[in-house]
């Protein structure tokens, strides 16, 4: 009886892959690009509403299990991202590999890049908009309001330096999701080697640009209708802040992921 097929690829064939998919993915069209990019910026903001009502619930929880309860939860998104198909800025950081191998030019991924990222935003907050005109901030009696208020407020409130370290750690953990996400043959492994990774980075408390696009938001929007207390350092000026450089941590670590791999597996092939 001939054995089975593993159920995941080798390290050099996902190296492969994520080659050859990156090099599809910096040669989508635009409007392609720019529709895959709102869906993604949406699915993972459907991540950052479970958080947010998982911290709701989580007051009577020792701190390490309800912050791997959020994170479990936040999986969604991604999970909905990879098995959906959508184009996630975090995850195209990986574009490095081929670059590297001279597949694409740099113009290709500084124009995936940057569309995606602006498609992610306009995804995450069309997303929030729609959960406020909904009414989910106001469950448990404004319990998640709260929750997504002290989830923007700990985030506002962290230096430049914090946060662009952060953001390396969070992208190379997200992208090591993707990456092993790549090599699985079935969506229910697939599903499995992308929840840890993910859960550990909301668990640590890293920051994840795309996830703060909606998560930031929230928080801020969510205190403007409710009429909560506003706290300290909270605002749109530092919300900008925490994006420009979780979005500069995030292309460190997951380029430079990339790159690593590159080197490993790929270099001179």
């Amino acid at each position: 009886m001939a054995d089975a097929s593993p159920a995941m690829e080798t390290p050099d064939g996902i190296a492969s892959a994520i080659s050859d998919t990156c090099t599809e993915k910096a040669t989508l069209g635009t409007g392609n690009m720019i529709g895959l990019g709102v869906l993604a910026g949406a699915y993972i903001g459907f991540g950052s509403l479970i958080a947010a009502l998982l911290g709701a619930g989580a007051a009577d929880l020792p701190y390490g299990l309800a912050q791997i309860a959020a994170g479990i939860g936040f999986s969604l998104g991604l999970i909905l991202v990879i098995l959906a198909g959508a184009e996630l800025f975090t995850g195209n950081t990986l574009m490095t590999l081929p670059l590297a191998r001279g597949r694409i030019g740099i113009g290709q991924l500084a124009r995936a890049w940057c569309v995606v990222w602006i498609a992610n935003f306009i995804g995450a907050l069309s997303l929030v908009a729609l959960a406020l005109a909904a009414g989910v901030h106001l469950a448990g009696d404004g319990a998640v309001a709260t929750s997504a208020i002290d989830i923007a407020a700990g985030k506002a409130a962290k230096p430049a330096l914090g946060i662009l370290a952060s953001g390396i750690l969070a992208n190379v953990l997200v992208c090591l999701a993707v990456w092993m996400a790549a090599g699985a043959k079935s969506a229910v492994d697939k599903v499995a080697v992308i929840v840890p990774p993910v859960a550990a980075f909301v668990a640590l408390g890293l920051e994840h640009s795309i996830a703060n696009m909606s998560l930031l938001p929230l928080g801020l929007l969510a205190q403007m209708t409710t009429g909560a207390a506003l706290p300290a350092g909270l605002s749109w000026g530092a919300a900008g802040i925490n994006l420009l450089w979780s979005t500069l941590g995030n292309i460190i670590g997951g380029g430079a992921l990339g790159l690593v791999y590159w080197a490993v597996y790929l270099r001179g092939k």
